[in-house]
């Protein structure tokens, strides 16, 4: 008998991957539309970009609508951009997978990983297949967008995959990719049975991550994360999320937690990744970290674990 995970997420409010506005932003340059039009809005600039891990659902939406008020319903164009490589390392599972059933059943357990707003759902129809890649819950003003854009980009990543023969059909509120059957057990050309177990285990971390940081307290984590660089000052996430200082403060509280909490979170974490690499100089780090001097850097870090980065650095 056939089995499908169930998708991982049932909403679209989640962190994703810079990835997917660095697609909408390469689309946009290539139409020539100007990177400071697209980004309005969002918090976020090109520079930016550059160094950040993940944007909040809301960025991107941003995003979204400002590209889909400049050149209209372009979601199918941006969508047949997608490669497997550009969901990181979910992709390489994708591709180390041993058939397309492998490779789907995959998707929807780290379907967080993606950068979907649709959340897909696999049905069996007789001997049909069919990928429902359904709009409802989608802000009715970007529904259609974001809809034609993840199909298309599961039906570009598939083919990618495997070069299935799909039939699509549906309208702007649900689009349905569906193939024969028996193409599930088709094999994968790059399949790495040893890889994907890898791959698989470090979805696992990077999933378990973000689901720990999940409401409103992990949509403020990753804004604090965008900005380190310049000290990550409240005034400027509270401005980013269209509320006031003290707004922010009360529902951290309500989550149980609060602003520097947080912040001490994010550059801890940082600074273990960032010394662990041995490239970067204690000042370096400090400096990526938001903070202007070293010595306050280094005050922090044998706040947060009992030692000097210097001590960190040379274990």
């Amino acid at each position: 008998m056939v089995r499908f995970a169930d998708a991982a997420v049932r909403d679209w409010d989640f962190p994703r991957a810079v990835a997917g506005v660095a697609l909408l932003l390469e689309h946009a340059r290539e139409r020539g539309v100007a990177d400071d039009v697209v980004l309005s809005g969002s918090g976020l600039t090109a520079v930016e970009l550059v160094a950040a891990v993940e944007v909040t659902a809301a960025q991107e939406l941003r995003v979204v609508r400002n590209l889909r008020g400049r050149l209209g319903e372009v979601g199918p164009e941006v969508g047949r951009r997608y490669r497997a490589s550009t969901f990181g390392v979910l992709g390489y599972a994708l591709l180390a997978s041993r058939t397309v059933h492998e490779a789907m059943d995959v998707a929807l357990r780290f379907l967080d990983l993606s950068h979907t707003f649709a959340i897909p759902r696999v049905e069996l129809d007789g001997q049909r297949v069919r990928i429902v890649v359904d709009g409802a819950g989608l802000p009715a003003d970007v529904r259609r967008f974001l809809v034609e854009r993840d199909a298309a980009a599961i039906r570009a990543v598939l083919a990618e995959l495997a070069r299935l023969p799909i039939r699509s059909a549906g309208d702007e509120a649900a689009r349905v990719l569906s193939f024969d059957l028996a193409e599930l057990d088709r094999p994968l050309a790059h399949s790495e049975p040893a890889s994907l177990a890898a791959c698989e285990a470090a979805c696992r971390d990077v999933v378990g991550a973000r689901r720990e940081r999940s409401g409103f307290a992990g949509q403020v984590r990753v804004l604090v994360t965008q900005r380190l660089p310049v000290g990550a000052p409240t005034a400027a996430v509270a401005a980013s999320l269209g509320m006031s200082e003290r707004t922010v403060r009360r529902r951290l509280a309500a989550d149980g937690t609060s602003y520097q909490h947080l912040l001490d979170e994010v550059r801890a974490s940082m600074a273990e990744e960032l010394l662990g690499t041995g490239r970067l100089s204690v000042e370096e780090v400090g400096l990526r970290l938001g903070y202007a001097e070293a010595s306050s850097f280094i005050a922090a870090h044998r706040r947060w674990t009992g030692e000097t980065p210097g001590a960190r650095g040379r274990r």
